[in-house]
Parts: structure tokens; C-alpha cells; sequence
């Protein structure tokens, strides 16, 4: 267990590195850059964390743990899929909302589901596992029925769809991101609709190509 001060060296180079992120890009940005911003020595940096890679997991993996508390505060009073995707999604958007700019220099890694810090990789499991178990708790909450055959496929497809929103507020340059702002209820209404539709007996036959098309997006997550 680590000590107060070693929690707080580690903390000075965290916050020193996405400052430098959001300055100079992840790429351009140097450990031992890292190093002179947090005020200790480029070796010490190197003790925490052994290269920018791990800075940036760190980061993810503070987020995640942090944001439990506020996504169960959050869902605590809602039932309803729709309101419940919207929040769940705002969550996020609010808690990564000062460091966006970070995430835009991290989009490049993030498209590329080989990269150690794309949220699709390997590497990025924990997160990712625990993030689909948040949609999969609001889709049980809402009470919506949902076809057999989709079920165990929805919460994993629900996630690629706040991807889709996360990947369109990084990159919104609309003052106070105004069309964020509007996209996602309009985004969730949909979500949650198709959802419901799903279940629908007329809906069935396109139900085995929808399947086939999450199974051929959705990969093997790398089990």
C-alpha cells in the first residue's frame, strides 16, 4: 500500500502529464518533460510509471474507480432506459469534461483497437468490463423487455453507442458544446426506442442480421 507521500509524488506526475498532453499532444510530450512540470526528478517519474502509456492507464483506471460512486448516485432514482442511457452517458461526459482536450490527443491511439490505450484493447478490459455491467444494470433496471436472442448482446451494444457519443463530444468545436448538448437526449430517446421495438413480433426477421452485424462489430473482446 502506497504511502501519503508516494500517493502524492504519483499524483504530481499524473496531473503534470496531462497537462502536458493537452499543451504539447501526447506525442510530442517527453518524460522528462513530465518530470521538470512535476517538480521531480525525470528518474523518479520513471518510478512510478514506466513510460507515457502507463500514465495515461493510470488515468483511465483512476476515472473508472472514481466515477463508480457518481454513476450509482446518478442511476439511484431512474428507471426509465431512456433517462437512465442519458445519465449514465453525462456522467461521463462531466467527469472527463477538464480533461477533453486530453482525450482529443489520445483520439489517434483510440482508434486503433491494437493500441495499449484504446478503450477496445486488450489492455483496457477492466474498464471496458466494468463500463457494459453499468448498461447492463440500466437495461434490468428500466424493466423494457428484450428479446432472448438480443439480450446478451444489448449491454456491449449500448456501450459502442456511448462510444459514438464520447467519440462526437471530443471532437465538437460548438460553443460549450452545444451540439452535444442536444445530440445526446435526442441520441438515448432513439436508442431507447429501438430498444423497445426490438421486441416487437414484426421486428424478428431483421433481428438475425442486427445479430450478426453486433457479433461482427462487438469481435471476441478479446477473451
Amino acid at each position: 500500500m502506497k504511502d501519503c507521500k508516494a500517493e502524492d509524488t504519483e499524483g504530481k506526475i499524473l496531473d503534470a502529464a496531462l497537462a502536458l498532453f493537452h499543451e504539447q499532444g501526447f506525442d510530442a510530450a517527453t518524460m522528462r518533460g513530465i518530470a521538470e512540470r512535476a517538480g521531480v526528478a525525470t528518474g523518479a517519474a520513471y518510478y512510478y510509471y514506466a513510460s507515457k502509456d502507463a500514465i495515461v492507464m493510470d488515468f483511465y483506471e483512476r476515472s473508472c474507480d472514481e466515477m463508480q460512486q457518481k454513476l450509482a448516485a446518478a442511476l439511484e432514482h431512474i428507471k426509465n432506459l431512456e433517462d437512465g442511457l442519458r445519465e449514465l452517458i453525462r456522467v461521463k461526459l462531466t467527469h472527463f469534461g477538464p480533461n477533453r482536450d486530453v482525450l482529443r490527443a489520445l483520439l489517434r491511439n483510440g482508434a486503433d483497437p491494437k493500441h495499449p490505450l484504446s478503450p477496445f484493447s486488450a489492455e483496457t478490459k477492466r474498464v471496458r468490463k466494468l463500463d457494459i455491467s453499468w448498461f447492463q444494470h440500466v437495461v434490468k433496471k428500466s424493466g423494457v423487455r428484450v428479446p432472448r436472442d438480443l439480450s446478451p448482446h444489448l449491454p456491449k451494444t449500448l456501450w459502442f453507442f456511448q462510444m459514438g457519443i464520447i467519440l462526437f463530444w471530443v471532437t465538437d468545436d460548438s460553443p460549450n458544446e452545444q451540439r452535444t448538448e442536444k445530440l445526446l437526449p435526442l441520441a438515448c430517446k432513439i436508442a431507447a426506442s429501438l430498444v423497445r421495438l426490438s421486441s416487437l413480433p414484426l421486428m424478428r426477421p431483421l433481428r438475425k442480421p442486427v445479430l450478426e452485424l453486433i457479433e461482427i462489430v462487438g469481435g471476441s473482446d478479446h477473451e
